[in-house]
């Protein structure tokens, strides 16, 4: 039992921090993002697993997480408020070449990573060649081209 607590109070614990740092943290791995995810993973190890390394104690550890996490997804499927706590709302950062400051500031995200995702989907470079940009819960910035004049 003190397993499945274990394993329960580390996926708490660690969705919460995720889901501080951001959308922007998951969407895109960088070398670091990838080096915190390794370390993160060790001490999590530690953290479930205590004294008991056993065959039984992981799979049991394994087996809570993967349920608990089907059960937050069966939820937040039929509950929209408690998908919008858990997975926010996409965010608008710019509109009509105007970028919003406050709204980038607060996504912890930069202009130049929203003129790389117009680069990259529509071949844009400037900020008032983007009619709409948001970002989205998944953490990818959708940008929508502003149609010629």
């Amino acid at each position: 039992m003190e397993s499945v607590l274990r394993a329960l109070a580390i996926y708490v614990a660690l969705t919460l921090m995720f889901r501080i740092t951001g959308r922007r943290s998951m969407s895109h791995i960088t070398t670091f993002d990838f080096v915190l995810l390794l370390v993160v993973g060790e001490a999590t190890q530690q953290a479930l697993l205590g004294e008991d390394f056993s065959i039984t104690n992981a799979v049991l550890v394994i087996a809570t997480l993967l349920g608990l996490d089907v059960a937050i997804r069966w939820i937040k499927a039929r509950h929209e408020p408690v998908d919008r706590i858990l997975e926010g709302l996409p965010t608008i950062l710019v509109v009509d070449g105007r970028p919003l400051p406050d709204r980038i500031r607060e996504a912890r995200i930069s202009e130049s990573e929203i003129l790389q995702s117009a680069r990259e989907s529509h071949g844009l470079t400037r900020m008032d060649e983007i009619r709409l940009a948001v970002l989205e819960v998944s953490g990818t910035i959708a940008v929508i081209p502003r149609r010629p004049q």
